[in-house]
């Protein structure tokens, strides 16, 4: 999970995401790297700054094709989204 790293996740971080997702699907993630970089990107550059904890929590959305994972946060006021997701990431099941 070294890619991670280079997003700015701490080990804790990491440790976090291992300690809590199914190995299979740790596997899937490893596998899609490059998507799952791809789309962490796309929130850090929309400056959704808790990007770490909604994708320890949502890691699943990150494995969208990028195209899509985009269509599900533009249709949405920038300033307002970044603004909800900050203060509560859970609205991500609802997006």
């Amino acid at each position: 999970m070294k890619f991670l790293e280079k997003l700015n996740f701490s080990k804790d971080n990491i440790s976090e995401l291992l300690e809590n997702t199914p190995d299979a699907l740790i596997e899937v993630i490893k596998n899609q790297k490059d998507l799952v970089t791809e789309n962490i990107t796309y929130l850090k550059e929309l400056g959704v700054t808790n990007y770490q904890e909604i994708f320890i929590k949502y890691y699943d959305i990150f494995l969208i094709d990028n195209s899509n994972f985009k269509a599900i946060f533009d249709k949405y006021d920038k300033k307002d989204l970044i603004e909800k997701l900050i203060k509560n990431i859970n609205i991500v099941e609802y997006l």
